[in-house]
């Protein structure tokens, strides 16, 4: 349980911080025997900094209740 909660934490933390990323992706355009032609494709993946802060006060809930049953 404890472990949970400090998973939980870090990561809420980090989503708070970095609010996306983009994943880049390569797609094959034309293929013509030897000539090849190849498209890298940017798609960014956004999340709120407000999901972050209740996955890092969900961490923090899961660790006092952790302490408390200890």
């Amino acid at each position: 349980m404890k472990i949970l909660g400090i998973v939980l934490l870090v990561v809420g933390l980090i989503m708070t911080v970095f609010t996306g990323f983009n994943l880049v992706t390569q797609e094959k355009v034309v293929d013509l025997g030897s000539v090849e032609i190849n498209k890298k494709e940017k798609t960014p993946i956004f999340w709120s900094p407000i999901t972050g802060g209740i996955l890092a006060a969900a961490g923090l809930v899961v660790l006092f209740v952790a302490k408390r049953k200890s």
